[in-house]
């Protein structure tokens, strides 16, 4: 795995913000009865205007269709956009990606569209508690593991589940790059971190059960108890004193 140099850092750095006021506008798109074609194609209008390049629209096998990812109610991530309209009591995940420089960044917020019940606000809280908790612990010589359980203790103290078959990751010269940051795990276990590393956190959590399934689209992860989902991302830059969080 590769650390990042301190130009890169500062490039990354430059479109992390970008990045985070582009998905500043699109959150505050989705309303009920705006589709989630609409928001994604708000999303491709913004990057292009910044000066960068989607990340996602080819990426994988399937090539992915879109810049943006929007993931409803079960749908945990990786969510086609659609021209379902958005309704009152949906949690829509958004999750965005951005080739400025010849770097990437990759970011992803949850939003509520009110009303929804205590129990799926505090899903959509603790899922970005959990990002926090997380961010709160990068520092050189901490490893993916303690990562991991810091997020898995705290998510299931509050009675969710944690999804266990996606991962954060490294980020920078390619969307996923090493070391793989799970959402669970062991103190010590993992990659140990060194300054320089870049990587994207991102709980996933649910209201029930944390097995998922992948839908025939061959894109959107989907809870297979049919239960809601939240999902929040952010990029941070391991450095001699901690980190630096780049998307905030």
């Amino acid at each position: 795995m590769k650390t990042k140099t301190a130009a890169e850092i500062a490039s990354l750095a430059k479109s992390a913000r970008m990045l985070r006021d582009i998905l500043t506008q699109v959150c505050a798109a989705v309303k009920p009865g705006v589709t989630g074609i609409e928001v994604a194609k708000l999303a491709e209008e913004l990057i292009k205007k910044a000066g960068g390049v989607s990340a996602f629209i080819g990426y994988g096998k399937p090539p992915y269709p879109s810049a943006l990812c929007v993931s409803v109610n079960s749908c945990v991530v990786h969510g086609i956009p659609s021209a379902y309209r958005f309704r009152s009591g949906d949690i829509v995940g958004l999750d965005i990606g951005m080739i400025y420089e010849g770097l990437y960044t990759d970011m992803a917020r949850t939003v509520a569209i009110e009303p929804i019940s205590e129990k799926e606000r505090l899903l959509v809280a603790t899922a970005k508690e959990a990002l926090d908790k997380a961010l709160q612990t990068i520092a050189p010589g901490v490893t993916t593991g303690d990562i991991g359980f810091i997020v898995q203790s705290f998510v299931e103290s509050r009675g969710f589940g944690v999804v266990r078959d996606l991962a954060g990751h490294g980020v920078g010269h390619r969307l996923h790059e090493p070391p793989e940051v799970p959402n669970f795990g062991g103190r010590g276990d993992g990659t140990e971190l060194v300054p320089g590393m870049v990587l994207a956190l991102e709980p996933m959590i649910t209201l029930g059960g944390w097995e998922v399934e992948t839908a025939p689209d061959r894109w959107s992860v989907m809870t297979v108890d049919g239960s809601k989902a939240a999902h929040f991302e952010d990029m941070v830059v391991v450095t001699d004193a901690g980190h630096t969080i780049l998307t905030r």
